[in-house]
């Protein structure tokens, strides 16, 4: 059977964890307000690039560009690599030579 003294730790350690989780929803709220500001801050810039951009192409006289346009495939090549070095490791390597 539980002592006095356990139910006391027990209860001691409940309230550390609730102040644990009220310590990091603070930190959540305070990282995710700082993101909003942040995205509220950059408003004006992107409406200032878009309206950029329109007025630009507006001006030009053939919107499309030359390697936006459709052409028939040639030849398709294909670089696994590692995530960390950005390369292909051997074995991808010997794939992609063949």
């Amino acid at each position: 059977m539980a002592t006095l003294l356990d139910f006391r730790r027990r209860i001691r350690s409940v309230k550390n964890t609730q102040q644990i989780t009220r310590a990091m929803k603070f930190v959540a709220a305070a990282r995710l307000r700082r993101a909003q500001e942040a995205a509220l801050a950059a408003r004006p810039y992107a409406r200032e690039l878009a309206r950029m951009l329109r007025s630009i192409m507006s001006r030009i006289d053939e919107p499309q560009h030359p390697l936006l346009a459709d052409r028939p495939e040639q030849r398709i090549s294909f670089a696994p690599g590692k995530a960390r070095k950005f390369r292909p490791s051997p074995s991808a390597r010997k794939a992609v030579t063949r």
